[in-house]
């Protein structure tokens, strides 16, 4: 009789970490960010001219902050990129926002199109809502980009485009496997970038 072998129940602990950590790295907001504004950004002139647009705001809104938020890492200064401390959170938050409304102001100065001006507003939403809740909260940054994102491809596209959001779960479930959050962190982060994408770029756009 041959004896067959059984992996331990942590055995598969490892592989779901991994799986978690891709899913939080591929679907970081700051990917997430340029993608949303290159789609956004080609949807709004239907050419690469808008897809343009869209490079030109996600470098404010997404290349510059990651950038700066990574240089800190490398000296010491945050302990990762996602900022899981909540405390080093705050000039990271005030940076982006810095970088945010000095590349809204160039979109406004040379006439870029309503649909990515709009997107970079509720983008501005979305972070001070963040910022705000920071104070006493460590709200999910990624499954408020995440929802958002969803939301903004929702409108723009039509509802099929809701798929989006099994993403957005997917995002949830990575933060909380690795514990980088809680349940109600990422549900709360759904809740408010979802909105503030819902009503500033709808209402804008």
């Amino acid at each position: 009789m041959t004896a067959t072998t059984q992996l331990p129940p942590t055995a598969a602990v490892p592989a779901e970490r991994r799986s978690a950590r891709l899913v939080t790295e591929v679907l970081a907001p700051a990917n997430l960010v340029v993608g949303v504004l290159l789609v956004i950004g080609w949807h709004s002139t239907d050419s690469l001219a808008g897809a343009g647009w869209g490079l030109l705001a996600g470098a404010f809104c997404g290349g510059l902050p990651i950038a700066y938020i990574v240089a800190g890492v490398r000296r010491g200064r945050w302990t990762d990129k996602h900022l899981k401390v909540r405390s080093q959170r705050w000039i990271p938050l005030f940076v982006t926002l810095g970088s945010v409304l000095v590349g809204t102001g160039l979109l406004l100065a040379l006439d870029a199109p309503r649909e990515v001006v709009a997107l970079v507003a509720a983008m501005i939403a979305g972070l001070v809502l963040t910022m705000a809740v920071t104070v006493w909260w460590k709200v999910s940054v990624h499954t408020a980009v995440a929802s958002g994102v969803a939301i903004v491809i929702t409108v723009a596209y039509g509802w099929w485009a809701a798929l989006l959001f099994l993403g957005v779960a997917a995002v949830g479930w990575s933060r909380v496997s690795l514990r980088d959050h809680t349940t109600a962190q990422v549900i709360a982060g759904t809740i408010l970038g979802g909105t503030a994408a819902a009503v500033v770029f709808a209402g804008l756009r």
